[in-house]
Formats: C-alpha cells, structure tokens, sequence
C-alpha cells in the first residue's frame, strides 16, 4: 500500500472516531470541529500530496514534508497550550467549589448546633 494510501485511510478513520465521539457525547464540540477540520485537511492533502509541494513553493519551504511536520508541530503545541490553560482553569474553579462546600458545611454544622440547642430547652 502507498504512504498516500495509507495517509487517507487513517484520516478517514480519524474522520469516522471523532464523529463517533461526538454523536455519543464523549467530545465536546469545540474540540470535535478542530479534530474535524484536521481530518478534513489529512485526507485531501492524502489524495493530492503534490498541493503540499505547491505550498511549500509558495512558503518557502524545501518540501512539502517538511512543511507537514512543522505544522503539525505548532499545531500540537498550540492544543498543548490550550489544554494547560483549560486544566488551569478547571483547577481554580474546583478549589472555588471546594471552598464554598466547606463554608456550606459549616453553616449547616452551625444551624444544626443551633437547633439541637434549642430543642433542649
């Protein structure tokens, strides 16, 4: 089987699991349309890797290959990042959480105190 064979099955497979992990809700949209629109660029590049070339003419970049793998290393880079930042958000607001529950229980603790005092006059 040829590399461009190859190329175009595995985005057509990626095509296919990301719909999958939408439909059963396991990804979210905002993450799914990104995977989408990487399968959507993988299989046509598959299918014409001399468009590749051209626009790594156009760029300036030696080769078509080298070009993918830079963009594929930014493009990884930059999920990376957002990923973190999304962690670090989801970080902060469960220490939030976690700090209103406490303040909850103590309220709660408190007014049952209150209440178990009160019964006992």
């Amino acid at each position: 089987m040829t590399l461009n064979v190859t190329t175009m099955i595995c985005g057509l497979i990626l095509l296919v699991g990301i719909l999958e992990l939408l439909r059963r809700r396991q990804l979210r949209e905002k993450y799914g349309m990104l995977w989408i629109g990487v399968a959507l660029i993988i299989v046509p590049l598959s299918i014409f890797p001399s468009l590749m070339d051209r626009v790594a003419g156009f760029v300036g970049v030696a080769s078509g290959v080298s070009l993918v793998l830079f963009a594929a290393i930014v493009f990884l880079l930059l999920v990376c990042l957002h990923l973190s930042w999304e962690v670090s958000r989801l970080e902060e607001e469960t220490r939030t959480l976690a700090e209103e529950i406490a303040l909850i229980k103590i309220k709660i603790d408190a007014d049952e105190r209150v209440g178990a005092h009160d019964d006992q006059r």
